[in-house]
């Protein structure tokens, strides 16, 4: 399911917008908070952006221009300008698409989908995964945060893969064991508690904490 965020500063039209893809079965997050609209998207890690232009701290033309120096994430922009400069502006400043407002909802829908089938890849050949600013490099078994970074034993990488994929769901302890038997991983319910507690170590030494939650008697969540 992929993953959509709302820069809108308009609250009607944002629950709108939210109600719309959430029927159309995306997972849906809004920013209500436009202090910092950069630093939410790149902590949010979503699949793709509506950005609507007229913000009220700082256009979303300037936050896709600093997106665009360390993320390629696709941005949609959704903006009242319907003339062709302002369809230049939003392409030049980094936009993979432009919608004008009154837009209707079918053809928001069609080029969300486009955009995605467009960028994004099919689960086998995603090398990286990125949560909270916290990414975990598939390629190299590699965890990473802020400049600093972490090698995974193989046991560790699995279960992070597992947990990574599965972000906002209760993962059991007995899914997970049976995930890394079906990969050739043989490990019993001590040996996980184990591998647990090492990458929550791995993940202190990155300065992180509280990245994986522990629900007693029902698994672990990445929330």
């Amino acid at each position: 399911m992929a993953r959509i965020l709302i820069v809108e500063d308009d609250e009607t039209i944002r629950r709108e917008l939210a109600l719309l893809l959430r029927n159309a079965n995306y997972d849906v997050q809004e920013v209500c908070d436009f202090s910092d609209v950069t630093k939410q998207i790149l902590s949010s890690a979503p699949d793709l952006v509506l950005l609507d232009v007229s913000l009220p701290a700082e256009s979303g033309l300037s936050v896709c221009a600093r997106l665009r120096l360390s993320s390629q994430v696709p941005v949609i922009f959704v903006t009242a300008g319907n003339t062709s400069m302002d369809e230049l502006n939003c392409i030049l400043q980094g936009g993979d698409d432009y919608i004008a407002k009154p837009y209707q909802p079918p053809i928001l829908l069609a080029r969300i989908g486009a955009v995605l089938k467009r960028t994004m890849l099919p689960e086998e050949n995603v090398q990286r995964l990125t949560i909270h600013g916290v990414t975990l490099n598939l390629a190299s078994a590699v965890i990473s945060y802020q400049g600093k970074q972490a090698e995974l034993t193989k046991n560790e990488w699995k279960i992070l893969g597992f947990l990574f994929r599965h972000q906002g769901e209760i993962v059991s302890r007995v899914q997970l064991i049976d995930y890394l038997w079906d990969h050739q991983v043989f490990i019993d319910d001590n040996t996980l508690s184990v591998n647990m507690t090492r990458i929550r170590s791995r993940l202190a030494q990155l300065g992180v904490t509280d990245f994986i939650v522990t629900k007693r008697g029902m698994g672990y969540l990445i929330p």
